[in-house]
């Protein structure tokens, strides 16, 4: 089912990640870390369907998504950022889910962050984000999305990874394996793992190395 909604603001999360709040749709649901199809309601726009993953709960009077923007690309994001408020999108489409299967850590690369920031805030709404944990990887401390809100959530249990320029409350560096040995006490938990393929398939390996079990790894 396709669902009209209205653009109601759009401000930046980051130097390149906008957010972007649309009018809630009667009867539009969907549960946290579930993608939707999302598409601008224009001529010649229309069939260009993109997935991306509210960071709004089902909760919420509004449908939030905080996207990143490739300028240097004539495409999705490219047009939503030149989006003002008034524009028409589409919502279609349920698609893909990151299950939340119970506590665990949160190991998120770059825009990777967005799928979760539903699940997180849903946790943190009804008192359950307590026990879990977050690594969060960027390439300079710039480009952490919704930063104060992960530190005010997960306090001393948010780990922030950064590549260049880190500072006070940065580990620098990459996620690898010796950076989960050191951050990570207990292997036997659950873990939510989304970034780039490279990015996925290196954490997947180290923790399954370190015995995780492949059941208890969500993508």
């Amino acid at each position: 089912m396709e669902y009209g909604s209205v653009l109601l603001m759009k401000e930046f999360v980051t130097h390149d990640v906008l957010r972007f709040v649309l009018a809630r749709p009667e009867g539009l649901s969907f549960e946290p870390g579930q993608g939707v199809n999302l598409a601008i309601d224009e001529d010649g726009w229309r069939d260009l369907r993109r997935p991306f993953t509210p960071t709004s709960t089902d909760a919420d009077g509004v449908v939030e998504f905080i996207i990143k923007i490739y300028p240097e690309h004539e495409g999705m994001t490219r047009r939503l950022a030149r989006l003002e408020p008034g524009a028409g999108l589409l919502i279609s489409g349920e698609r893909g889910h990151i299950r939340y299967k119970g506590p665990g850590v949160f190991i998120a690369g770059g825009s990777g962050i967005t799928p979760f920031l539903a699940i997180l805030r849903d946790l943190r709404a009804n008192g359950s984000l307590d026990g879990q944990g977050l690594i969060f990887a960027n390439k300079r401390p710039r480009d952490v999305i919704c930063e104060k809100e992960l530190r005010d959530g997960f306090g001393e249990r948010a780990v922030f990874v950064v590549e260049e320029e880190a500072g006070p409350g940065y580990q620098a560096g990459r996620v690898d394996s010796d950076l989960l040995r050191r951050h990570v006490g207990d292997f036997g938990q659950n873990f939510y793992v989304c970034g780039p393929k490279p990015f996925n398939r290196a954490v997947g390996d180290a923790l399954r190395e370190f015995g995780a079990a492949p059941e208890a790894l969500v993508f």
